[in-house]
């Protein structure tokens, strides 16, 4: 599993290389290819069935949707053709109003659709209009989404839940039309079931619909340019939305005397000043997923407000329906949410005075229990193994209004996946980022992560606001020109989780992950006959027997007696595979056994292995930690990286993350065999080497 995982992470790099995860060649989700599939299917003249989304309880969820829940029973899966007589994809162009909530818990990102069809550029990426139920219907239909860094285009077939004939979740107004009830499966597809969609920021739908930073303002202390803000955000296209915090459970869902649902995520849709009772008056247009429950305050739909403005405003903002969508007073607004969500489509300044777009860089990284897992900095022993990223601010902004002169860029460190794994039982970490500056005898320094008594001695610069169990934690920052450098992590040590890490700076900047180059030190042991003194002779004689060489089963009865009499160390034995790597390390006339002068070397490999050991045992366990083996490793001559240092710790360590001596031991020559044979093919000292299948199986065997 370790290894096949390193090959599909490397092919992952290549491909990304290659412009694999743009939007122009979205990765194709399961390697489902939407226009192969449908050919296929129209040739044969069956209707697409997805046999990686199949319509059954599975797809459905796995605890409250799950295969023995009552809520699942009468549930049936139907085609569109199945539920009317002329079902269409899109009727008269997406609108807001094609989105009404159904019985998944899923407003949020009901919320976000309804945003995104206020842009119909970016509608278009998520919702291809190449696709219909009358040309060239196959049953198939397809979406595309950004996940992490890259788009995605997920396939899906168009058989959706039901119950008495009608559809169970996300459903249009106009009963015919059902692209948004698909775009939900393939979103639930996307995150393993319907029920991983259930509770959820809309900030997630945004930033997955557009690959876009999101801002959050909160409405107990606004920016004073809010309101500019909101509408400048809705002409650029961004996705706004907004909800009303809860106080309790019992507080989910429940509505207000003026219709207000608290813990409901809301859209927002329009922002507009019009002349009131000889004032301005400024409004805001909200929408309500459910398609109903409307605000019945000042400027609902109506009030008294929309007779004594202007008839020009009043036919153009005016829409008396019952759809969910309703206008409310600024004032109002601000008084009773709580929080604006605010997705930019691209990374552009998120202040009202900026104009200017962001430079945007961006890093895939892994937490990884016992290796890169390092915690917050309450966890200092620790903490300092985290993945570390350095970055280098040269210019200031160069907003003369601006009243913070520096270097703008917001942090957004995304974790990945979590929602596929709710399944499992594991829901998102609590995470968050620390920002120290790089003192200047660091300055400059490529590649190399800095050490534990670093962090015991520096205090952070900046931090993300809080550590907190959501999707992602965005905050931004205007520091001095200089270096410096960002520790994400969970709260906690030893959680494992992959994570995104997104950088946008209004000046270019340079950002690197800092990490170790992969170097051995360790050199060539000269040892003479002449120079080993007779009692390790006599003992060699002893131990060896008639052939005057130790095989690797003699070898390990040897280790085995020596350091059973050590009590300094915690082994439960050499193994007969960490003894064969011995031997073939320092076997130099391939006779599978090791003569006098070989035998001395290991010894003596063995005997500063056993003192670099005991040395980084700083708690005299017997045994070294996952981080103290990190030290160990460097002591013994190996630079090694942090995949390097997963690797480690997930093929040497115990459940515990405790390291024997006869696995360090195993680790130590595994490595050094490996040096030496990539060595001795880098005849040019190029860093690179070719090699056949069969040398491949050669080495990788050894």
């Amino acid at each position: 599993m370790l290894s096949s995982g390193i090959a599909a992470k490397l092919q992952h790099n290549r491909d990304r290389a290659q412009g694999i995860g743009s939007h122009e060649k979205a990765v194709k989700f399961l390697e489902q290819d939407f226009k192969a599939l449908r050919q296929e299917c129209l040739k044969s003249g069956k209707l697409f069935e997805d046999d990686a989304f199949p319509a059954d309880p599975a797809s459905l969820g796995y605890k409250e949707l799950g295969p023995k829940s009552a809520k699942v029973r009468g549930i049936t899966w139907k085609r569109p053709k199945e539920l009317c007589p002329s079902p269409q994809f899109i009727v008269g162009g997406a609108i807001r109003t094609d989105i009404c909530q159904g019985e998944l818990g899923d407003c949020w990102l009901l919320a976000a659709i309804a945003s995104l069809t206020l842009n119909e550029q970016v509608l278009a990426r998520v919702v291809p209009h190449d696709q219909s139920f009358q040309e060239n219907y196959a049953g198939i239909f397809h979406f595309q989404f950004w996940q992490f860094g890259e788009w995605v285009d997920m396939v899906i077939d168009d058989r959706l839940p039901t119950r008495y004939g009608e559809l169970l979740f996300v459903h249009s107004v106009e009963g015919s039309e059902f692209w948004s009830a698909l775009l939900e499966k393939a979103y639930a597809k996307l995150n393993g079931s319907y029920e991983a969609l259930s509770g959820g920021s809309t900030t997630e739908g945004f930033e997955d619909f557009t690959g876009g930073v999101t801002e959050m303002h909160e409405l107990m202390k606004p920016n004073p340019n809010l309101f500019k803000i909101i509408q400048k955000a809705l002409r650029r296209g961004s996705l706004l939305g907004c909800s009303i915090d809860i106080t309790s459970s019992a507080d989910s869902e429940a509505i207000t005397t003026q219709k207000l649902v608290k813990g409901h995520a809301y859209s927002v849709t329009g922002a507009e000043e019009v002349s009131y009772q000889r004032a301005t008056a400024k409004l805001i247009r909200i929408r309500n997923p459910w398609g109903q429950v409307e605000w019945t305050g000042d400027w609902n739909d109506s009030s008294a407000q929309w007779s004594q403005i202007s008839d020009e405003d009043r036919v153009r903002l005016t829409n008396r329906s019952e759809d969910g969508e309703f206008w409310m007073s600024f004032s109002d607004f601000l008084q009773h949410f709580s929080r604006v969500e605010i997705c930019n489509l691209t990374p552009d300044a998120l202040s009202e005075e900026d104009t200017k777009k962001w430079s945007l860089s961006k890093f895939d990284g892994t937490w990884r229990r016992g290796s890169t897992a390092g915690g917050c900095r309450n966890y200092p022993n620790t903490f300092w193994t985290n993945p570390q990223f350095k970055i280098k601010l040269e210019e200031e902004d160069d907003d003369p209004d601006d009243e913070e002169v520096g270097c703008s860029f917001v942090v957004g460190l995304m974790q990945k996946n979590r929602r596929r794994l709710r399944r499992m039982g594991e829901d998102t970490l609590t995470i968050g980022f620390a920002i120290y500056e790089v003192p200047l005898e660091f300055v400059g320094q490529r590649k190399v992560p800095l050490n534990r008594n670093f962090f015991m001695q520096h205090e952070s610069k900046a931090r993300s606001e809080t550590f907190i169990n959501l999707r992602e934690v965005c905050s931004r920052f205007c520091l001095p020109p200089g270096e410096y450098l960002i520790v994400p992590s969970t709260f906690e040590p030893h959680l494992n989780g992959d994570f995104c890490l997104r950088i946008f700076s209004e000046k270019q900047t340079e950002f690197q992950e800092m990490d170790n180059p992969v170097e051995s030190n360790v050199g060539e042991m000269e040892i003479t006959e002449e120079k080993i003194d007779s009692t390790f002779k006599n003992l060699f004689g002893k131990l060896a027997g008639s052939d005057c060489e130790i095989s690797a089963f003699e070898l390990r009865r040897i280790l085995n007696r020596v350091v059973s009499n050590r009590k300094e160390v915690r082994t439960d034995g050499f193994s007969l595979e960490t003894c064969r790597n011995m031997v073939n390390l320092l076997d130099k006339d391939g006779s599978g056994k090791l003569g006098f002068l070989e035998f001395k070397i290991l010894w003596s490999k063995i005997e500063k292995y056993m003192a670099i050991y005991c040395q980084k045992d700083t708690d005299h366990s017997g045994t070294t930690s996952s981080t103290e083996m990190r030290l160990a490793v460097e002591e013994a001559g190996f630079l090694l990286n942090n995949p390097l240092h997963q690797i480690v710790v997930a093929r040497y360590s115990e459940a515990d993350l405790t390291i024997d001596f006869d696995n360090f031991v195993g680790c130590l020559i595994r490595l050094e065999a490996m040096f030496k044979i990539f060595k001795s093919l880098d005849t040019d000292n190029s860093g690179m080497v070719s090699f056949n299948f069969a040398e491949w199986l050669t080495f990788t065997l050894l």
